[in-house]
């Protein structure tokens, strides 16, 4: 009789697998949107944009600069919905634009 037990799982793999089955791997890949924004949308609308949470219904909330803009982003949505989820689990299913001043962390 030949022992067929599996070789340890490494640390990493075990680690994805708890994400995945705990749900927090769809929260990461939603919350990597807010660090990635500026990659994702471009440097002109990232200028008037500051992204601010996402809730684990997949609504992105972003503070805009002006009511203009957030009315312009509003019909560009579904475009960037599409850049937003390309490859990603943790999907956006809205994005609220809110006109207010933007907060940026300083240097």
């Amino acid at each position: 009789m030949t022992d067929r037990r599996r070789p340890p799982a490494t640390l990493a793999d075990a680690l994805a697998s708890y994400l995945r089955k705990s749900g927090f791997s769809k929260r990461l890949q939603q919350a990597g949107i807010i660090e990635a924004w500026a990659s994702l949308v471009g440097p002109q609308i990232a200028a008037v944009t500051a992204p601010e949470s996402v809730t684990p219904d997949g609504v992105l909330r972003v503070r805009v600069a002006t009511a203009a803009w957030a009315n312009e982003l509003s019909l560009m949505s579904p475009r960037i919905l599409a850049r937003i989820n390309a490859g990603r689990t943790g999907r956006v299913k809205e994005i609220r634009w809110v006109p207010g001043p933007l907060t940026r962390p300083q240097p």
